[in-house]
């Protein structure tokens, strides 16, 4: 069986300690720089080699630009270069809602299940009559 990488609590356990949610936020921050970097990385590949920006810089550039939603940088002359850069605008917008996503989930859960445990004594008590 796969074990989680961000382990939450359930809805009934206790709201975990400090110490815990730190280390879901380290794990969180860096699974979302992992697939960041790696989304990068792919990027700066696929300039250079697709679509024949020749610095380095330049395609660290395209990439980030595209990845953080900005939009294309350099313009591309090759038919390769220009679907490479179609795929990538598409999935650079994924992964970074993904990294997103995952990075601010163990804030939010902690906040919902925090608030579900100032409640849950609520539902045990008899409603006032109006």
């Amino acid at each position: 069986m796969i074990r989680p990488v961000l382990n939450f609590e359930r809805r009934h356990e206790p709201l975990a300690p400090r110490e815990r949610y730190q280390q879901r936020l380290l794990r969180a921050s860096l699974l979302a720089g992992g697939v960041i970097s790696v989304s990068l990385a792919i990027g700066v590949l696929g300039y250079h080699y697709f679509g024949g920006i020749e610095s380095w810089v330049d395609c660290l550039y395209s990439a980030s630009m595209i990845l953080g939603g900005m939009g294309p940088v350099a313009e591309l002359r090759t038919t390769g270069g220009k679907l490479f850069a179609s795929f990538y605008a598409l999935y650079s917008g994924v992964a970074l809602l993904t990294s997103v996503g995952v990075l601010i989930s163990p804030a939010l859960h902690r906040a919902l299940h925090r608030f579900h445990i100032e409640t849950d004594g609520d539902e045990r008590r008899p409603k006032a009559r109006r």
